[in-house]
């Protein structure tokens, strides 16, 4: 049975070591990961396209106050006419000029619409400044996901050299109590048992190891990275001072920077200027006229005259829809409802923050507190595991006892590891919540 474990466990350690071959390390920090992530992130370019979209449609708004110009042109095949006295008798048959042609130019410049044109072209700003906290939200996810899977690699690769190290204490102690049953003060039942719990660390070691390079593809496949990176965390973090600051700290810079209270803030101008445009609806319409003709023949005479006729005109134009004072009623009394609903979506989106900052304050500061709390148990779990060690070489200690402290060693080394990353990883949660990630 040994032998089969040490097969597998052998075959596994080559595929690993085959995989490595084609790795090629990168070293990375988090500033360079943020930049590749705005760089290279398939998200962050699908958003940026709707923003300049957004920006084209703002172009297209201030087109509006351009002058409408118009031109046409025709010419038509004219039959002959018919001419009956009223009571339709004696019908005569009038000669017409069979080619008709028509020429129009026409220049239309609104003056007054009530102030439909400039509210459109402000909609479509607030359009275009909703596409851009669109973008930065999306951007501020982006960076954020990236950055927990970045400390989930880092966490992933300290795990795998606490269990790399165990190991190699455990071998050193297998190696221990084979040299002492030679001398017949050990038992093959003791080795057996410890050589069992080296196969589970290399099991806990080989899910490690694959859970890590999942991370690392995911990373690599979002950054745009050869698929044969291979991203090592910068553990210069680890040692890195965190400053915690305090709750009115964060809270402050969340309602000046949170992208959900300037999305709602946004809302509320962009319904108030729905508003203002269903009013302009009611209100008339005054434009600048100006047109030219050139039509032929002229056929208000009988007979028809083969000639051309010009003729042009300038002036003003009143338009008033007069349905639009009992057809828009309900229109403005729904985009006023839709003021004060987004009113108070912006005090709930200030509400829903400011109970998220200050519950990831509070973690953040339980993350310090469990970092203390580990250090301790590594120093209380290491003291424990050499006492034991030399209590079961000396004899008086049983194997069950050494595997239990060797257990407890692994599970503060685990727990220390996962602590320290979870202060970072608490203290960038603190800055995505304030989006200034």
């Amino acid at each position: 049975m040994s032998k089969t474990k040490g097969l597998i466990v052998l075959l596994c350690s080559a595929a690993l070591c085959s995989h490595d071959l084609h790795a090629q390390p990168r070293t990375m920090g988090i500033d360079e990961l943020l930049s590749l992530a705005d760089a290279n992130s398939q998200s962050i370019r699908a958003y940026t396209t709707g923003t300049e979209a957004a920006g084209e449609a703002l172009k297209a708004a201030k087109a509006n106050r351009l002058p409408d110009i118009s031109a046409s042109a025709s010419a038509s095949y004219l039959g002959n006419g018919r001419l009956w006295d009223r009571d339709f008798g004696n019908a005569l048959t009038i000669g017409m000029p069979h080619f008709g042609n028509n020429f129009a130019i026409e220049a239309r410049q609104t003056i007054y619409a009530g102030g439909a044109i400039d509210g459109s072209i402000r909609l479509a700003e607030l359009g275009r400044r909703q596409a851009e906290l669109d973008r930065e939200k999306n951007r501020q996810d982006t960076r954020f996901e990236l950055l927990g899977c970045y400390l989930d690699l880092y966490k992933l690769n300290n795990q795998a050299r606490v269990l790399e190290n165990n190991i190699e204490l455990a071998q050193r102690v297998i190696a221990d109590m084979r040299a002492r049953r030679e001398q017949g003060t050990a038992l093959k039942n003791d080795i057996t048992r410890y050589e069992l719990q080296v196969e589970c660390l290399r099991l806990q070691l080989t899910k490690v190891t694959d859970a890590a390079t999942i991370a690392n593809h995911k990373l690599t496949t979002t950054l745009h990275l050869p698929v044969s990176t291979l991203i090592v965390p910068d553990t210069a973090m680890a040692g890195a001072e965190v400053a915690a600051e305090g709750e009115a700290y964060w809270q402050a810079m969340a309602d000046m920077g949170n992208i959900d209270i300037k999305q709602a803030a946004n809302d509320i101008e962009a319904n108030s200027q729905k508003a203002r445009l269903e009013r302009a609806g009611r209100l008339p319409k005054v434009a600048m006229v100006a047109a030219d003709h050139l039509d032929g023949p002229i056929t208000i005479e009988v007979p028809a005259l083969d000639n051309n006729f010009n003729y042009w005109f300038v002036g003003l134009s009143v338009s008033y829809d007069i349905s639009s004072l009992f057809k828009n009623t309900g229109r403005l009394k729904q985009a006023r409802l839709k003021v004060r609903q987004a009113a108070e979506m912006h005090s709930l989106a200030r509400e829903r923050v400011e109970n998220a900052v200050q519950a990831g304050y509070t973690n953040f500061m339980t993350a310090f507190k469990e970092v203390d709390t580990h250090e301790k148990n590594v120093q209380l779990a290491d003291e424990n595991y050499h006492v034991t060690n030399n209590r079961y070489r000396n004899g008086l200690a049983l194997l069950t006892d050494l595997l239990d402290a060797a257990n407890a060693k692994l599970g503060a080394d685990l727990a220390l590891a996962d602590a320290r990353i979870n202060v970072i990883f608490n203290y960038y949660r603190m800055r995505y919540l304030t989006h200034t990630l």
